[in-house]
């Protein structure tokens, strides 16, 4: 028979109290997004006097000639090129590090390991110095092209640190039925570091999603644009905002960021905690 435990109860309470205030300002964006534009920031009450999708219809119409739409497939297709660098470069970068033997193999993967220290706006006009000597200002690969180079460091720790786990009885035994490290790499070492391949991807998703600066300051054609440079056209040079469009696509802008954690929260978890246990 399970005992009542007051203190419980009350821990639970306060977690439920502090979890309802994080979630009020969101839960506020989502309940304005149904309110009339003049009734957003006129009215006291959370909930809307009169539920109304006309700021979902004027939001997806868009702005300058292109609805939202054209930035979600613009925002989807940064997005799926940049999973697909991480996760081919830092994954080859991670089994180097974790399961072949190389000169100066500690040295490198301490360098690399420094790059985590180092600040990201440090390298931002350098970057932008070589990228527009080779003429790639404007287009999506200085956004994409550098994922499939291995820049980003915590991945490649990441996966380190998973595929440290793997049993080596495991390399050995393909090694002697003749798999080169190659084929040892795409038909073992992939599938049994699913779960640290799929936390890069969250993360490369929802870091990427949400990047504002690096695509306001790469991207200037419109029809370029993101989510995160669409949601900003909504608010013009004199700072007035159409808030009611502003509140309904950011609404809808998160709903990819809800999906994928939902449904890979199993694999990321496990993906963040598994190279911190040594069996």
């Amino acid at each position: 028979m399970t005992t009542f435990k007051p203190r419980r109860l009350l821990l639970h309470v306060i977690i439920i109290c502090i979890g309802l205030i994080m979630l009020y300002p969101l839960l506020w964006m989502i309940m304005s997004s149904f309110k009339e534009s003049t009734e957003i920031f006129q009215s006291n009450s959370f909930w809307p006097k009169k539920f109304t999708l006309s700021n979902y219809i004027e939001g997806w119409t868009g702005l300058s000639g292109f609805t939202f739409g054209r930035f979600f497939l613009n925002s989807f297709f940064l997005v799926a090129m940049c999973i697909i660098g991480n996760l081919l470069s830092c994954s080859m970068a991670a089994y180097a590090f974790a399961k072949l033997s190389f000169a100066f193999k500690s040295v490198f993967f301490a360098l690399m390991l420094g790059t985590l220290m180092l600040p990201f706006h440090v390298t931002v006009v350098p970057q932008y110095i070589v990228f527009k000597h080779l003429g790639w200002i404007n287009t999506y690969l200085p956004l994409i092209v550098p994922k499939f180079l291995g820049v980003e460091g915590f991945f490649i720790f990441l996966m380190v640190q998973f595929m440290r786990t793997i049993p080596k009885d495991l390399s050995e035994a393909a090694e002697i039925d003749g798999c080169g490290p190659i084929r040892m790499y795409w038909k073992l070492i992939l599938p049994l570091a699913l779960p640290a391949l799929i936390t890069t991807m969250i993360f490369t998703f929802i870091w990427t999603w949400n990047d504002f600066f690096s695509q306001l300051l790469y991207l200037s054609d419109v029809k370029m644009y993101t989510v995160a440079l669409g949601l900003r056209m909504f608010l013009d040079a004199m700072g007035q905002s159409s808030w009611g469009a502003l509140f309904a696509m950011s609404t809808l802008s998160l709903i990819p960021l809800f999906v994928i954690f939902i449904f890979f929260q199993r694999y990321l978890i496990e993906g963040i905690t598994a190279g911190s246990i040594k069996g």
